[in-house]
């Protein structure tokens, strides 16, 4: 095994780093939009991105006021689980193709789930990579059977953190701690 850092080697480490922040990128949307983060979802976006998911054609900010109202009026919890993820960088522009999952536990208790794909166009400006232009691929959506959510009858179950929109989520909270007793059962 050699560990001599050539040209290609080099090369090839450049385009892990740039991967990891488009990942990062398309990670940031994603949280930001299910934890109701404006901040962070913003960053995923340069300010003049044009964004078309579904009805809705315009920029970013735009488009976090308009999807939060309608998760905030539709659902308790939403997931924007990202798949397999497709990268084509070429210096400072990249295009990606990212399939997603998106389920979301309605406030009537039916459960949403979806599936497609973001189409993006993004540009690293100043070093940092965010999304330029996205089009939003749905495939396919539908309705799956409601059941009781595991394990809410556990009288602690929320000592560490109830799950929720905004920076009271559990994962905000530094250090994370337990605060539950051992139990084994």
């Amino acid at each position: 095994m050699t560990t001599e850092t050539g040209p290609e080697k080099l090369a090839r480490l450049l385009e892990v780093l740039d991967r990891q922040d488009i990942l990062d990128c398309l990670t940031r949307f994603s949280r930001g939009m299910d934890r109701f983060d404006r901040e962070l979802f913003l960053s995923a976006f340069h300010d003049d991105a044009v964004i078309a998911a579904g009805p809705f054609v315009g920029g970013p900010g735009e488009l976090y006021d308009w999807a939060s109202a309608l998760h905030d009026q539709g659902q308790v919890a939403t997931h924007h689980n990202l798949l397999n993820v497709t990268y084509d960088i070429d210096g400072e522009t990249a295009h990606t193709e990212t399939y997603y999952l998106f389920v979301g536990r309605n406030r009537d208790e039916t459960n949403w789930i979806a599936g497609g794909r973001y189409l993006d166009r993004l540009d690293k400006r100043a070093g940092e990579w965010r999304i330029s232009l996205r089009t939003n691929a749905v495939e396919w959506s539908g309705l799956v059977p409601t059941l009781d959510i595991p394990f809410t009858d556990i009288p602690d179950i929320h000592l560490n953190g109830t799950p929720g929109r905004g920076k009271g989520d559990p994962s905000y909270r530094r250090p994370l701690t337990n605060l539950r007793a051992p139990q084994i059962p």
